[in-house]
């Protein structure tokens, strides 16, 4: 196989759970193609970097096999290859993400006790 449309790559490589989320992920400008916006139809070829958003997350990956069939999680493993620089970028905002989150209280909501002593102030 030697090229295959983006939208069918990133659905076999299990970026995108259909290929109908991949195609707009794509149109949506969340999906580059060195560096570039694409259209879902554009042929992917080996050796590609491309540039993935998800979420908060943004991975640069590169391209060093080609499917059309969506297989298991080990298998679509072998389709690309992320940098370490996007790896170690990943793992550095994750971090910062769960500081700040610990650091906020577990709960923002009154308990049923604050509660009752909140509307005996309001009611005085």
């Amino acid at each position: 196989m030697d090229k295959v449309r983006i939208d069918k790559w990133l659905w076999a490589a299990r970026f995108f759970k259909t290929r109908s989320l991949a195609k707009s992920a794509i149109e949506g400008g969340k999906v580059q193609i060195d560096g570039q916006k694409s259209k879902p139809s554009r042929i992917l070829e080996v050796g590609v970097m491309l540039s993935l958003r998800q979420g908060e997350d943004i991975k640069t990956i590169e391209v060093i096999a080609l499917s059309e069939q969506r297989r298991g999680s080990p298998e679509a493993r072998l389709l690309y290859l992320e940098t370490e620089q996007s790896i170690e970028l990943r793992e550095q905002k994750s971090s910062e993400r769960a500081a700040f989150h610990g650091s906020m209280p577990a709960s923002i909501r009154p308990n049923k006790k604050q509660r009752r002593q909140i509307h005996r102030f309001i009611k005085i």
